[in-house]
């Protein structure tokens, strides 16, 4: 009788053991069980630490609440300025309704996945260049609204969105990096023609100032001198003012007497003023006087002398 119920009794205690062991499960800090009784939910969550459910009948589903780093597949498209890009990002969630998301979505990893690539397709759409490269803060934001708008009714909390790289064609990085040296260009000649100007206004200053104490220029000079003279080198350079040169090269031209001004010759008197119908005056006309006398050979003058006949010469020879 002893032996029937302490077999009986151990296998009472073999029973519960079993039970027990196929009913007992454990939840881990981080984690919420959801359980399905007959493929319907029970109400209650389960939270962390030991658990019981009842074998073949419930199902135990462990949900992480833990936050997921999901990596969001590079996806190209083209931008609002027509620049064709390819953008990857990575979106940070975590499960705030077990229940929720289990019962919602089929699988709320997938969703999320998903649900990301076309946001950020959208994105890409909507944006200038500019906005991908610079502006990524409010990109950010965007992403997050657009994605945490459906995954609030799966349970899921998005955490935060991040957009990794953005990657350019070639032709336009370097069309970018000629745009950025051109600007560095023109920043470095305003930043040196305001330092002429500057530099410019400051001379100006010290010259009037030099030109109120003339011994300050000589000083100047002195100075100059001593700063060469430092520098152990055999060669010295003086300089010499203008002001002395000029000086110099007025004391070396000879002087030179004013001209005297030409004595202007005497107007003429102007011509008397003409009405209609009335002629031009004539010359005046000259007074009679003696006529001319007539040269020789002239008709009405005197004969012209005849040449002198030349003499005979005995030998021949006729002379004048």
């Amino acid at each position: 009788m002893v032996e029937e119920l302490l077999s009986a009794a151990a296998g009472v205690g073999i029973a519960a053991a079993v039970y027990v062991g196929a009913a007992a499960r454990v939840v881990k800090q981080y984690e919420r069980g959801v359980v399905f009784r007959f493929g319907r939910l029970m109400g209650e969550v389960r939270r962390p630490g030991f658990t019981m459910i009842v074998p073949v009948v419930d199902r135990l589903h462990k949900v992480n609440l833990q936050i997921v780093t999901m990596p969001v597949p590079a996806q190209e498209g083209i931008t609002r300025d027509n620049v064709t890009v390819r953008v990857d990002a990575v979106v940070y969630f975590k499960v705030v309704d077990a229940a929720e998301a289990l019962v919602r979505v089929e699988d709320y990893k997938f969703a999320v996945s998903q649900m990301a690539q076309t946001s950020l397709r959208s994105i890409i759409g909507k944006s200038d260049l500019d906005d991908l490269l610079s502006n990524r803060e409010k990109l950010n934001q965007g992403l997050e609204l657009m994605l945490d708008s459906p995954a609030i009714g799966w349970g899921v909390q998005i955490d935060r969105v991040e957009i990794k790289d953005v990657s350019l064609p070639e032709t336009m990085k370097r069309s970018m990096a000629r745009q950025a040296e051109a600007d560095r260009e023109r920043r470095a000649r305003v930043i040196n023609a305001d330092a002429e100007l500057q530099a410019s206004k400051k001379l100006a200053e010290a010259a009037h100032q030099m030109a109120d104490a003339p011994s300050a220029l000589q000083l100047r000079l002195l100075q100059t001198v001593m700063a060469v003279a430092a520098e152990k080198n055999s060669t010295l350079v003086l300089p010499i003012p203008v002001e002395l040169l000029r000086f110099l090269e007025r004391a070396g031209q000879p002087p030179t007497a004013p001209a005297s001004p030409l004595p202007e010759p005497p107007a003429a008197p102007a011509p008397p003023l003409l009405r209609d119908g009335d002629l031009p005056p004539m010359a005046p006309e000259a007074p009679p006087g003696p006529a001319p006398e007539a040269l020789p050979g002239e008709p009405g003058g005197p004969a012209a002398p005849e040449p002198p006949l030349a003499a005979a010469d005995p030998e021949g020879r006729q002379e004048p």
